[in-house]
């Protein structure tokens, strides 16, 4: 039984890989020889391209996000951040004031 490791390719390769299959004159099993790998693999690559555009490969578990979904998650962060220094205030505020 031989057992052939996976290949990764970076997200630059797969958007070249996209770019060149969309172009005219050419067909996908051409390109997927010529660069040794597999049609699927180019049909799927166009897909996700297709649906995401240019986020579409970020890459190592990394969900793809749009400027929009990245502001959001930096203002829950800075929410949570701020929330936890309110509530620290309140207990500090709790503790003199008990103590007069």
């Amino acid at each position: 039984m031989v057992i052939q490791k996976r290949r990764k390719y970076d997200a630059d390769f797969k958007r070249s890989t996209v770019l060149l299959s969309l172009e005219p004159g050419r067909t996908i099993r051409e390109i997927a020889d010529n660069l040794g790998i597999h049609v699927d693999l180019i049909y799927q690559w166009r897909k996700k391209y297709e649906e995401q555009g240019e986020i579409a490969f970020p890459g190592n578990g990394i969900p793809a996000l749009t400027a929009e979904q990245k502001k959001i998650k930096a203002l829950e962060k800075e929410l949570k951040n701020i929330t936890m220094e309110r509530d620290i205030l309140k207990k500090a505020m709790a503790i003199f004031s008990r103590t007069q």
